[in-house]
Order: C-alpha cells, then sequence, then structure tokens
C-alpha cells in the first residue's frame, strides 16, 4: 500500500431532487477532485443522492398526517435510489473512469421505507458496501428506517481501512468504539451538520480514535431545492439564503486539520493523508487495544442475524 493517500471532500447540495442532474453534478465534482487535485478517494455528503429535507414538516403534528404531507413524501420517495439499481451503476461507471474511490451520501428506497445511507463504490468492483443511518434523529424518524448490525462495513482492501458514519451517530460512543476496534484509519463523515461545535466533534474523534476525518457537509441554499420546498422565513423567500451552511473539513490522527473547514459556498478540499500518520497516533493512543482495559470495559456487538430481525 502507498503511505500517501490522495483524498478529497466535496462540498456541495442535491440538484433540487433531481436524480439525473445530481448524478451530473456527482460526476462533475468527481472529475474535478481528480483532475485538480489527483484524488484517489472522494467524499460526498449525507443524502447528497436523494436529498436532505431541511425545515420540511411533512404535514405532521402529534395525532395527525396532513394529506399535504403525504404527497410531498410520495415527491421524496420518488428521489431516492434502489441498491442495486441504474443510478448506482451510473455511481460505478463514475468511479471506474475516473479511477477513484466514492463514498456517496444516498437516500435509499427498500419497498415502501427509505434510509440513509452511504455508499461504498471501488473503481474496480464496483458497489462494495453501504451503511444504513442506525438512529435517524428526531423528526427524521419520520421518514427514514434504521439500520442494523449487517451494515457497518471496514473495507480494507482498496485503501487502508475506510468506514464511515451518518451524523449523529458520531455521538454514539459504542459505535464509534466498534469502528476502532475494527482498524479504521479513513474515518468518513457525510453530514448535513453545520453547526460550529461540529468541527470540535471531528477532530475529538480523529483524536480519539487515531484516524484521519473526511467530513463532507452539504452546502445548501433555497435555489437547490423546489420552488415550493418549506424554508425557515415563507415571507422573506430568497433563492440566495442558506439552508445549510458547510463546514466540510479533512482531519490528521494527530488532530492537525489539513484542509476546510470550507464555509459558505459550494467546492472540493483535498489533502495529502500520511497513512503512517495513523501508527505515529497510535503510538500513544490506541483506544481498543494496548489503551484499552478489557479486563473492566468491554464491548459486545450483538449478532447482526438478530438485531436485523428486531
Amino acid at each position: 500500500m502507498a503511505s500517501i493517500i490522495k483524498a478529497s471532500v466535496v462540498q456541495a447540495a442535491t440538484a433540487a431532487y433531481s436524480l439525473p442532474d445530481t448524478l451530473d453534478k456527482l460526476e462533475r465534482l468527481t472529475r474535478l477532485a481528480k483532475e485538480r487535485d489527483g484524488a484517489q478517494l472522494v467524499v460526498f455528503p449525507e443524502a447528497f443522492v436523494g436529498g436532505y429535507p431541511k425545515m420540511s414538516s411533512f404535514g405532521l403534528v402529534v395525532g395527525e398526517r396532513r394529506p399535504e404531507g403525504r404527497d410531498e413524501f410520495v415527491r421524496y420517495a420518488k428521489a431516492a435510489i434502489e441498491i442495486p439499481s441504474p443510478a448506482i451503476t451510473r455511481i460505478e461507471q463514475i468511479s471506474k473512469e475516473m479511477n477513484v474511490f466514492l463514498v456517496v451520501g444516498v437516500i435509499e428506497r427498500d419497498k415502501g421505507t427509505l434510509y440513509c445511507t452511504a455508499v461504498f463504490v471501488d473503481p474496480e468492483q464496483g458497489y462494495v458496501a453501504k451503511h444504513r443511518k442506525l438512529i435517524p434523529t428526531a423528526m427524521e424518524r419520520m421518514i427514514w428506517g434504521q439500520g442494523d448490525g449487517t451494515t457497518l462495513p471496514v473495507l480494507s482492501k482498496t485503501f487502508e481501512s475506510p468506514a464511515g458514519q451518518c451524523p449523529p451517530e458520531n455521538y454514539m460512543p459504542l459505535l464509534r468504539t466498534w469502528y476502532y476496534s475494527q482498524g479504521t484509519q479513513i474515518y468518513c463523515a457525510p453530514t448535513v451538520d453545520a453547526r460550529p461545535a461540529w468541527q470540535h466533534t471531528m477532530t475529538h474523534i480523529a483524536l480519539e480514535g487515531r484516524c484521519f476525518v473526511l467530513s463532507a457537509c452539504q452546502f445548501a441554499q433555497e435555489k437547490d431545492y423546489p420552488p415550493d420546498h418549506a424554508v425557515s422565513d415563507a415571507s422573506a423567500r430568497n433563492p440566495e439564503n442558506v439552508m445549510i451552511a458547510g463546514g466540510s473539513v479533512i482531519i490528521s490522527p494527530l488532530g492537525q486539520v489539513l484542509a476546510g473547514p470550507l464555509l459558505g459556498e459550494e467546492g472540493v478540499i483535498s489533502a495529502d493523508l500520511d497513512m503512517d500518520d495513523f501508527y505515529r497516533g497510535k503510538f500513544d493512543l490506541d483506544t481498543t487495544g494496548h489503551y484499552a482495559r478489557n479486563d473492566v470495559f468491554q464491548l459486545k456487538l450483538v449478532d447482526p442475524a438478530v438485531t436485523s430481525k428486531s
């Protein structure tokens, strides 16, 4: 394995729930990362394909579901993709043509249920794995199903053990510990969390796990959504109003910010990942190895065959 991996993080929004336009955008931004920065690994934000319905209520109040909310869900479900599907095939083609490993946040449709999912696409093998968000947050639970133990991938063949989570799973200590225990060296965090505190979270994870953290956040404005999409102030609609403010960042295993945070615009940030930094970090802290106290605390992963049926 090469000791240097060129990695890029994309900060961009879904193209108004248009799948063809969004896939074209994915291709364009992947090409930019490859041709400008020589990227071997490119991470896209949470829900990049399918869209993150910021500010939507889907007509929900406790004890009642309004007809217009059901109609909104129809539109949202139709913007989601199945796995496998022609959309996945297109992403595979982009990965192969550019010779780039892709981690892409998508909204996955499985029969009648939607999932917030990250897909992993290898330039040689094509689609290799997915991670479904274990616990959708707050209102997200009304539109997305829960993942389970069958989609917690840590891949080791193409790159130095990349793994991926969707926020705020990053605040679940046991899930982080699971990934650390699997030897995660590149921690991919597709997100729509643009709060300043998110930067501290990403730095903490890099230091705690002694891994590279690649956080890809959407930057979205009202113009990136359908014209009738909910906004924070319907009386002051403006195509330039910011819906999701970005903050994409790349951080080293010792907490050094290598690129970003990118704020206030779409774009691609890139960095050279010196994979020897993984061992430089583990020298004094391996939370699931020499710095663990398994005689005091132990992590147990419930059999995925059980959790997937619960």
